[in-house]
């Protein structure tokens, strides 16, 4: 099991910046990778960045060039650094845990939090 705390959302303006943080209640090094995801109002959960164990990472299209996804092994964080926001980035963004042992994959995901992006 993996708990996951979500923190950092908000309200900014176009050209803004904001930064998500997720605490995991366990060492991010027994976890195969961690990412954001963001879900718009009517459209379906996508993919913002993810970051293996061995920090691969893997952004999309969308946002590539303006986020940056990291960790922090110490405290078994992983953040979200969104720099020049755009309204269309305006979502409820989950924190993502995938832990692969022998069977499936298993995702646990944080409560989200809300960022809102006023033009």
């Amino acid at each position: 099991q993996v708990q996951l705390v979500e923190s950092g959302g908000g309200l900014a303006q176009a050209g803004g910046s904001l930064r998500l943080s997720c605490a995991a209640s366990r060492s991010i090094f027994s976890i195969n990778a961690m990412g954001w995801y963001r879900q718009a109002p009517g459209k379906q959960r996508e993919l913002v960045a993810t970051i293996t164990s061995g920090s691969v990472t893997n952004v999309a299209d969308s946002v590539k060039g303006r986020f940056t996804i990291s960790t922090d092994t110490v405290r078994n964080m992983v953040f979200l650094q969104m720099n020049s926001l755009k309204p269309e980035d305006t979502a409820v963004y989950y924190c993502n845990a995938k832990v692969v042992r022998l069977g499936p994959p298993e995702n646990y995901w944080g409560q989200g939090t809300q960022v809102t992006v006023s033009s």
